[in-house]
């Protein structure tokens, strides 16, 4: 039976929960006290309190990518709004669905020269493709549905702000539930599949790029790549839809790729996009015809010369495209080409990996990753040499990568795992961070222990800032600000109610990951790492 009257708070966690919230991140602050109440008075959805409020934005992108849902987070006006915008950049960048509710100024203050007033949507303006201010209660169904739908059909980041004494109004609207529609469509035509037939089948050097949104179609892309006679090249959040044994599949490419994959790419006459809006300047083709597949195609902003697009999932489309190329007679010079590229790298990716020596090459800490997480681990990776690394020399399962794309932010891996673990109790979720992103977001770690989450941070620890080190070095500048000054990252782990490891040499790597895994309770491993120059850098 529906209540006759709620607050508008209590409203606001009635209709989140109708659209599939689970949890809410944010920091307590006086203009959200009725929401904090509220939350405090029921069990539907979980708050999940945090140190900093980049921390919660954080953490609902990072669930949104892992999901699809939408995730929310929360935040008190003024300074708290502002703290929220460094995770919901990220958000945008990767076209994840978020929604942000901060508190405003009482509503007779707004405008006002009032402590922490600030004007909210013009703040939000560059992130959020709708925000708007509640001025009334019995508006907030439809603001709520207004934002909440267009986050998930655009994949973009929507805000709310509600003034303080708003939340504890009373209102007798009612929630509902979002249209069915809003799970998913397709519109593809029988006219675009036989265009795309059509092209494909004109291809002698055909390669197939694929990124998460391929996830649910990592067989059928291994399929058509078998018809087709296609390369298959992965964007890092791609990185483990197929098996690094995959016959076709040459790994990334770009910064971190495969370094023999380069010259194969551009050689492609047809490039099929799977799922991702990836594609890297100075690698690709420049006279490829290009067909791309995605459900959103306002991802055409990512400045892809695409010739023909395709409305739908890949799961749908893939397994049209690969029945109406029964019969194709695929270049088999083509795909011996691809073999050669796979098995060049896959050599000297061996060889790499076995660097010995201490400090830790960072290579070497990939290969120990690569033989110790579970096949179906979730791996959240921070920015900076560490992702570079990971994606170069790293070989793949069918472990799931939660990073931060475009946005390309410090800081993100931790609150990403902590997200990660909360969506996936059951999955093994392990950060990858260097010493300077995690010192972003150090006050956190209290924040897994909080929630018993117990996941393992694997700390390159090498003191200094060093993909900007070598990008100085390669431009032949002079560096300041490079060189960290690192707390015992132990000691704080272990004071925050961690459990501490540390590796000095490359011969204990694996037996101490091994009991880092292992562990049942939040785990730190601070790897005494080399300052290596990553090779591909310009």
């Amino acid at each position: 039976m529906e209540k006759s009257e709620r607050t508008v708070a209590e409203l606001v966690l009635d209709q989140l929960s109708l659209f599939g919230v689970k949890r809410i991140y944010g920091v307590v602050g006086d203009a959200i006290i009725g929401l904090i109440d509220a939350l405090a008075k029921q069990d539907q959805i979980q708050f999940i309190a945090v140190k900093h409020e980049s921390t919660a934005a954080f953490m609902a992108s990072a669930e949104a990518k892992l999901t699809g849902r939408l995730a929310v987070c929360t935040a008190t006006m003024g300074p708290g709004a502002a703290n929220l915008l460094n995770g919901l950049g990220d958000a945008y960048a990767d076209k994840a669905p978020v929604f942000a509710i901060t508190g405003q100024a009482p509503t007779d203050k707004i405008g006002t020269d009032f402590p922490q007033y600030v004007d909210q949507q013009e703040l939000m303006k560059p992130f959020a493709s709708f925000s708007a201010t509640l001025a009334n209660q019995d508006a907030t169904v439809e603001l709520l549905h207004r934002a909440a739908r267009k986050s998930l059909d655009q994949r973009v980041v929507t805000h709310l702000s509600i003034p303080k004494d708003l939340f504890m109004e009373s209102t007798s609207a009612v929630p509902r539930a979002l249209p069915e529609q809003i799970e998913g469509f397709s519109s593809f035509t029988t006219e675009s599949l036989k265009q795309a037939t059509s092209m494909m089948k004109t291809a002698k050097c055909p390669m197939i790029l694929a990124g998460s949104g391929a996830a649910a179609a990592s067989v059928e892309v291994e399929k058509l790549a078998e018809v087709w006679g296609a390369g298959i090249l992965t964007s890092l959040g791609g990185k483990g839809l197929l098996d690094e044994s995959s016959p076709f599949l040459l790994q990334g490419i770009g910064e971190g790729g495969n370094p023999y994959a380069a010259d194969v790419l551009k050689e492609a006459d047809v490039v099929l996009l799977a799922g991702t809006a990836w594609w890297p300047e100075g690698y690709v083709p420049s006279d490829a015809q290009i067909i791309q597949i995605d459900t959103h195609f306002d991802k055409i902003e990512k400045s892809i010369p695409v010739k023909l697009g395709i409305t739908g999932s890949t799961e749908e489309v893939l397994p049209l495209l690969r029945e109406s190329l029964q019969g194709f007679t695929r270049a088999e010079d083509w795909v011996d080409r691809c073999r050669e590229a796979k098995q060049k790298w896959a050599e000297q990716n061996e060889q790499e990996g076995n660097t010995a020596g201490s400090p830790v090459h960072p290579s070497r800490i990939m290969r120990a990753l690569d033989r110790t997480v579970d096949a179906d681990a979730v791996l959240c990776v921070d920015t900076g040499d560490g992702t570079v690394w990971l994606n170069r020399n790293f070989r793949q399962k069918q472990q799931r990568i939660v990073f931060s794309g475009y946005w390309r932010t410090m800081g993100f891996g931790l609150p990403a795992a902590m997200a990660a673990k909360l969506e996936q109790p059951e999955k093994q979720v392990v950060a990858i961070v260097g010493d300077g992103g995690l010192q972003m977001t150090l006050a956190d770690l209290t924040t897994a222990t909080r929630y018993g989450l117990d996941i393992t941070v694997i700390v390159l620890n090498n003191g200094s800032l060093q993909m900007e080190r070598d990008k100085i070095n390669v431009m032949d500048k002079k560096e300041v600000g490079v060189d960290l000054t690192n707390p015992d990252f132990i000691k704080i782990a272990e004071a925050c109610g961690w459990k501490g490891f540390h590796v000095a040499t490359d011969q204990e790597l694996e037996s101490v990951l091994e009991s880092a895994l292992k562990t049942k309770a939040p785990a730190l491993v601070d790897i005494q790492t080399s300052q290596a120059f990553f090779p591909e850098t310009k």
